[in-house]
This record gives C-alpha cells, structure tokens and sequence, in this order.
C-alpha cells in the first residue's frame, strides 16, 4: 500500500481550495437544508474536482498529475488544441505544413468557385533559398481553358488505351475515407471526366455508384481478388477487372507515406461491409504485407504486370512505387528489356505524399521525394528507350497548377492529387485522419460523422476544383508560350541555390541521350548503380 506523503506546497494549492470549499459548502448544507438546496450544484462541482485530485495523486502513468494534480490536466488541453490554435492564429499564410494555410485557402475558394486572387504582391521571400519561378514568355498564346488537357496510357500491347486528364484523383481506400467521400469524389471525376483512383482496398459500391473511371489499384494484400489465404486470385481479378468503368488497372509495389511498410487493419474496425468489399475473413485482422506474394524479382513483377493487363482484357496496367534503392528500379528496367514485358505506365509517389497515418521515421526520412523520384525514372526509361512507350504519372503533395507544371516539367505526363481533392471535399488539415474522429466525414467510418459530408454539394465542389486547377495551368502555360502541358521541359523553370545564385531545372536534373543506359553511361546518378542492378533479383550484384 502506497504511502501519501503530502506537505503544504504551492503544487496542491488547487486541490486543497477545491477539498477546503467542498467541506465548507457540505458543512453549510447540512446546517441549513434551504441553503444545501442552494449550493448542491457547487458541492458537486467541487466535489468531483477534489475527486479528481485524488485520482491523480494515486494514479502512476502520469507523474505530472502526481505532482500538479488537478492543474495539470489543463496542461493536457492545451496539448489537444494546440494544432488548431497554432493553424488559426499563429502560422502565416505561407508556413502551415503539410499544406499551408495559403494553398488550402486556395483550394478552398475554387473548389466553390469564388475569388481566388490575392492583393499587393507576393507573400514569397523571392530571394530565400529554394524559392522557385517559371519563366514567362514574351509572346505567350491565347488560352482555351484546360479540361481539353488529355494524354493517351496504352503502350504498343494495350488493346485498350485510356485517354486521361492530366489531373487525377489519387489512391484513397474506401475504409481509410467514408462512404460519402467515396460517392462525391467519383461523381466528381464523371462529371468532369477524370479518373479517380479507388487505392488498394478494393472497389467498392460507392465507387460504382455513379460511374465515374476508376483505377483500380491492386497492393500486397489482393483486395478484392484473392483467394482466402491471401495470394493473388487471377480469376476474381479478371472478373472485376472486366467492368467498364474500371479503365486501368495498377499495381501498387511501395507508396511514398511508409515505402517498405506493411499495415493492419485491427479485427475491430473489419466491419461486415469491409470484409465484403476487401475478400477478407470477418473478425480478424486484415493484413496489407509488407512484400507481395505473388512475385519476388523484377523479372517475376514484370510477368505479372503482364498478366494483370491480360486479365484485364488489355487496358493499360501499371506499377506505383516511391523510389528507394535506385538499382532496384533500375533492375525492373533490365527486366522489361530481358523479358519484353513493359507497363504502360509508371505512378511515382513521393515521400511527401501521403493520407493516412505512418511511423515518424517513415513519414519523415525515408523514400525519394517525388521530383528526385520522376526524374530518375524519367532518365531512367530514357536510357533504356522505352520512355515514349510508358507513361509517368507523379503523385506527392501536388495542389496547384503550378506543382503540376513544376511535376510535368522534369518528366511526368500527368499529376495525382490526394490531399488537394480531400481538400475539395472540405478537410480542414485537423491531422486526425487515423483516429476516426474526422471533424468533416471525410476520413471516418463513423457514420454520424460521415453525414456531415453533403454528397450533392461536394460532388460540384470536386468538379470545380479540377476545372480551376486545370483552368490556372492553361494560363500558366499560355504565359509561358506553350499550348499543352507536354511542352513542358526542365528549362522553363529557375530555382534560387542562394540570394545571388540561380540555377535552371535543366541544370538540376540534366538528362540522360536516347540508349545511353544500354550504350554504357558515365553519369554519376546512374553508372554504379545500373552495374549493381540485376534482371533476376532486387538484390545488389557484387
């Protein structure tokens, strides 16, 4: 039994008021029973707040409640509401992370279609390192607005090519965002003809619900088509896969939140509906592996890329990857070269990306950031010659047309947007997506939350945002000279290395020649590294 210790000191002043005025308050009740009638309401308060002292003196997690019981906890809401108070009433408009309050203002006011201009110049230090501009030209062309903005993904061995927007709406789960999210961001993609990635929990109802074109994102736990020991189902595949609405089908090998890392979701939260939609058991956890069952070396993955377009009935099929170790994406393109087997086309993830939640040291420090990341495997399939054959879609932290422009201009042919489409869809940045409490039923199962999310209302909101984002990359283009996005190049873009250096994009991420990987390449960024890679393994040679 534990021995309470207690000296006058200042840390129990409270405690002690509140036990003094309860004692006080009950002693005058208990006298007069007209005035117990009075002070009730205060002998409770008091009471419970004595009560509460108590418990944190004798409680042992805590040793700040030991120690300021009472007081403390005052300490612990603070805690709670320092996001909001530091997002509200502290940050600039341009400092916010991971978005700024800048940027999500501007999704914000086109996703409803209001002004979204700003007054009195810049709010950028112009001269900071980092800072980066596109260059403008002195005979720039007239706009027609951006919804024409499509691009063609379908190699030579697609039977069904898809012509997609440029701007898509990236891998999200049904299960990671409510069933209301899931409605308004398809009814959005259809009704402004752009696809809408479904992630790798399957297809559920509410992306079939109103027909928008689906992606449908296939990860290490077979979702939707696999077997009940969790290996890769390929007739359930083809039979899902065959739906018309479904327009490419994509594999997903890493992604750029927690690259190399496997998730669970915990038997509690596999509800009836889930385990229906994912193929998985009822009541027990579903485990999305780390590494994927069906193939283990770039030659294996190829085969498989293959077989998913097969199955498919030839529409394009793909990989997403956030780029690690640089000889592993650099073996997958020996594979395609040994075994003739090429995606159609590539989604690069960035380690900025990310919806859900991940481990610190994976959000934070681990995987290629996007730019690096479409860079390398822009040169990449330059140097093997397959570059006009595959298609490059870039996804990680991407808002506004000037992120795509930036994306498109070192390598990508079209951009994936999570976070800015969540946005659209009225996400406040509250960073509670993994706990289920999401303050606008974006990212909840809850469904008394999730009826906070308006489907008629959002859907126009997700269709707005698409229509103006692209709309600003048409005069963005337009005052650079340019008519299509694919004009872009590294050239047309500065950034600052310090306040009296400046470098070009075409400087930071020079390119390799047609073959030069196959030739033999002195480039640092790739010679050692394609020596390492192998056909055969994802391990290093040598």
């Amino acid at each position: 039994m534990e021995t309470l210790l207690l000296p006058f000191s200042p840390r129990y002043i409270i405690l002690t008021i509140c036990a003094v005025v309860t004692a006080l308050l009950l002693g005058l009740g208990i006298v007069d029973r007209k005035v117990f009638d009075i002070v009730l309401i205060p002998i409770v308060i008091f009471g419970a707040l004595t009560l509460l002292g108590i418990r944190d003196l004798m409680q042992k997690s805590h040793a700040v409640l030991r120690n300021y019981p009472i007081s403390a906890h005052m300490r612990f809401l603070l805690e709670e509401i320092r996001p909001e108070m530091r997002q509200y009433f502290f940050e600039s408009e341009k400092d916010g992370m991971p978005f700024s309050r800048d940027t999500r203002a501007l999704v914000y006011q086109r996703a409803k279609m209001v002004l979204d201009k700003r007054p009195f110049g810049t709010q950028e230090d112009v001269y900071r390192d980092g800072y980066e501009w596109m260059h403008h030209s002195v005979a720039p062309k007239v706009h027609s607005g951006g919804d024409k903005f499509r691009i063609t993904i379908g190699g030579p061995d697609c039977a069904r090519p898809y012509s997609a927007s440029v701007f898509n709406i990236s891998a999200m789960s049904f299960g990671a965002l409510s069933p209301n999210a899931v409605r308004a961001l398809n009814a959005g993609a259809k009704k402004g003809s752009f696809a809408h990635d479904t992630g790798e929990g399957g297809v559920s109802p509410y992306h079939r619900e109103n027909g928008g074109d689906i992606i449908w994102e296939i990860g290490s736990g077979y979702f939707g088509c696999r077997t009940r020991d969790g290996d890769f189902d390929p007739d359930e595949f083809a039979r899902i896969a065959a739906d018309d609405q479904i327009k490419m089908v994509e594999l997903k090998v890493s992604q750029g939140a927690k690259p190399g890392h496997g998730g669970v979701l915990p038997a509690a939260k596999v509800s009836e509906e889930i385990s229906r939609i994912r193929g998985v058991p009822l009541g027990e956890d579903c485990i999305s592996p780390a590494t994927h069952r069906a193939f283990s070396t770039p030659l294996q993955m190829m085969a498989f890329v293959g077989n998913m377009r097969k199955l498919s009935g030839g529409k394009p099929a793909g990989f997403k990857m956030c780029i690690g170790h640089p000889w592993e994406f650099l073996a997958i393109c020996k594979a395609m070269l040994e075994s003739g087997i090429y995606p159609d086309f590539i989604v690069v993830d960035g380690n900025e990306g990310g919806t859900g939640a991940a481990p610190l040291e994976f959000m934070d420090h681990l995987g290629m950031p996007m730019r690096e990341g479409v860079s390398f495997v822009h040169n990449a399939l330059i140097g093997i010659n397959a570059r006009e054959r595959v298609k490059i879609g870039a996804a990680g932290k991407i808002a506004t047309a000037f992120d795509m422009a930036r994306a498109m201009s070192i390598g990508a042919d079209w951009c994936n947007s999570a976070r800015g489409f969540m946005f659209a869809l009225g996400c406040i940045q509250s960073l509670s997506c993994h706990t289920d409490r999401c303050p606008t039923g974006v990212t909840t199962q809850d469904p008394s939350r999730a009826r906070a999310l308006v489907v008629p209302h959002k859907i126009d909101r997700v269709y707005n945002y698409h229509h103006a984002t692209l709309h600003a990359l048409a005069e963005l283009l337009a005052a650079a000279g340019l008519e299509h996005p694919q004009q872009l190049r590294p050239i047309h873009f500065s950034k600052r290395s310090s306040s009296t250096e400046v470098c070009t994009f075409g400087q930071l991420y020079p390119a390799l020649r047609p073959g030069e990987l196959i030739d033999g390449t002195d480039d640092v960024r790739f010679r050692d590294a394609w020596s390492m890679a192998r056909a055969d393994t994802f391990q290093p040679a040598g």
